[in-house]
């Protein structure tokens, strides 16, 4: 066309490159192909068109909430004829009719986060994750706490549900591992810790949660009630985390773990690899955060318990067996998430595992077979109808062994051969050993032979020390008593 203002058409034409017909269609009409494309219609009539208007549009009006397929069912009761393949195209005139015409929706505003503000905590289930602990599978929650500036972040494993002895152990581990306290800290509302509690328990649990804050000088504070969001720099990152933990299993090839430190270990690492990556904003912002006080705060739960006759004590609907030397003892007990210290005065003497509740509120059983091994020596028969029996196999093994001793001895001589069992296992500490024996007796369906099996788990004469005591001449006694008169004389 710059061209075509000097010259006539076949020589612009030829300057462009192009013939002499395309030259006269370009100046005849100098829009592009795409514009002079007339604009798509429709190419069948519109199903909708009797009823979104008169049908659909109301309901949207009267019920801004309601789901595109809820009204879609309801247009297919009201008008059969409506196909199911309108289905799409509906919920699309829904989306339009919502972008133009619909209410306003909620605003997430972007917040600048400041270093060494805030920190936020919060728990998230992990029990789709089939995370197994000697074979047994795992049911479990995550503590997660993290900074909101930097990104770090600690976990904890928690094996009962929401908590203030959860979240107190669960924060200040986080904060003493990180080396210093944000100024705000942010958690959700804490409903599922508060769930069954009455109104005193309940403003118990929040007294002790801003004690907890204070004496790290933090200010507690909330989200609101079903406003995820307002949490979500941890609320995010529970999915991130999640994923993580899901492609390190896939990678590690087993979700069995020996134990729960071989699967904390694993978590720990998971997160540290995570916060190396934010290691400069981390040293940034730990440099701004307030010291920690020079203790941590109690995070556990105290009640003062007795020791029945039954060689143990009910805590929180679960059965603890101590040693019987503590019968009739009252101890005070520190309730862990996942431990109960017992102290006499100011003396610890004991930790046992921490038990849960059994469904519909059937009671609990932490049974140590050691506590009691020497009072069924005594009373083997007890065995048989014990109300905690089967809480007081250390394994499998044993339990099967019993059944097996049923089926083929009396009572008298099933309980009085099983308690004899036990008795070797705790004496001679060859439990395991002792386990794999039972297996192999089970499986060659023979009964254990206790004399055997004494020798066999006999200690070892040649590994016994020989130790030689050499007696003082009292002559030496003699000599001290003479001298020590001589010097006071």
């Amino acid at each position: 066309m710059k061209s075509r203002l000097t010259e006539t058409k076949p020589v612009s034409a030829a300057h462009a490159s192009i013939s002499l017909k395309t030259a006269y269609r370009i100046e005849n009409d100098p829009r592009l192909p795409s514009q002079k494309a007339a604009p798509r219609g429709r190419r069948r009539a519109d199903p909708l068109v009797a009823i979104f208007d008169t049908d659909v549009v109301p309901m949207l009006e009267a019920a801004p909430g309601l789901r595109p397929i809820a009204i879609f069912e309801e247009m297919q009761r009201r008008h059969p004829e409506l196909p199911d393949g309108v289905r799409r195209t509906l919920e699309r005139r829904i989306r339009q009719w919502r972008a133009l015409k619909g209410q306003d929706r909620d605003v997430i505003f972007r917040q600048v986060q400041e270093p060494g503000r805030m920190g936020l905590s919060d728990f998230t289930e992990m029990g789709d994750l089939g995370v197994r602990i000697a074979g047994v599978e795992l049911d479990h929650r995550l503590y997660h706490f993290r900074l909101a500036c930097s990104g770090f972040e600690h976990v904890h494993v928690i094996l009962g549900g929401e908590s203030y002895v959860a979240l107190a152990e669960g924060l200040q581990n986080a904060l003493w591992t990180l080396g210093g306290a944000p100024r705000e800290h942010r958690s959700d509302s804490l409903s599922a810790a508060f769930r069954n509690l009455d109104r005193e328990a309940r403003e118990d649990l929040t007294q002790r949660y801003d004690a907890l804050c204070t004496h790290y000088r933090m200010e507690p504070t909330r989200n609101n009630r079903g406003v995820a969001h307002e949490n979500g720099s941890i609320e995010s990152a529970h999915g991130h985390l999640k994923h993580s933990i899901r492609d390190a299993l896939l990678m590690r090839g087993s979700r069995d773990f020996e134990d729960l430190l071989a699967y904390r270990s694993f978590l720990d690492e998971i997160v540290g690899r995570k916060n190396a990556r934010n290691s400069k904003r981390i040293d940034a912002e730990r440099a701004v955060l307030q010291p920690l006080p020079d203790t941590r705060t109690a995070a556990y739960e105290q009640a003062l318990v007795y020791v029945s006759t039954s060689c143990g004590f009910v805590l929180r609907k679960v059965f603890y067996t101590v040693p019987s030397r503590l019968i009739r003892h009252r101890l005070r007990a520190r309730l862990y998430d996942d431990r109960v210290e017992l102290f006499m005065g100011g003396t610890q003497v004991l930790s046992l595992v921490r038990g849960r509740p059994g469904r519909e509120g059937k009671h609990g059983h932490v049974v140590d077979y050691r506590h009691v091994i020497h009072a069924l020596r005594r009373k083997p028969m007890a065995l048989l109808n014990l109300v905690y029996r089967d809480q007081l196999w250390p394994r499998q093994a044993y339990r099967d062994m019993f059944d097996h001793l049923c089926e083929r001895l009396s009572e008298r001589g099933a309980c009085q051969l099983m308690v004899e069992l036990l008795s070797i296992a705790h004496e001679r500490a060859c439990e395991v050993q002792l386990a794999a024996v039972l297996s192999e007796d089970l499986a060659a369906d023979r009964l254990p032979d206790l004399k055997q099996l004494r020798t066999r788990f006999a200690p070892d004469p040649a590994s016994l020390p020989e130790v030689c005591v050499q007696l003082t001449p009292l002559s030496f006694y003699e000599a001290l008593n003479d001298s020590y008169i001589g010097a006071a004389a």
